[in-house]
């Protein structure tokens, strides 16, 4: 593929608007599952802290 400028190529043939909001939402996407994956490993992390505390704690005492 050979595009003569880069309006050409933006343009992609009359199909830029498609072809790049397709792009746009796939990277939207990632995003948005990088930042949920993230929250989710966040609460893990907490989750584990918590019961690893609970398991340490004297016996009939919470922490």
């Amino acid at each position: 593929m050979e595009w003569a400028s880069w309006s050409e190529f933006w343009s992609m043939g009359g199909r830029g608007f498609f072809v790049w909001s397709a792009f746009g939402v796939t990277a939207a996407c990632v995003a948005a599952e990088l930042v949920v994956l993230r929250r989710a490993a966040r609460e893990s992390r907490r989750r584990l802290e918590r019961l690893q505390r609970w398991d340490a704690a004297p016996e009939g005492v919470q922490p």
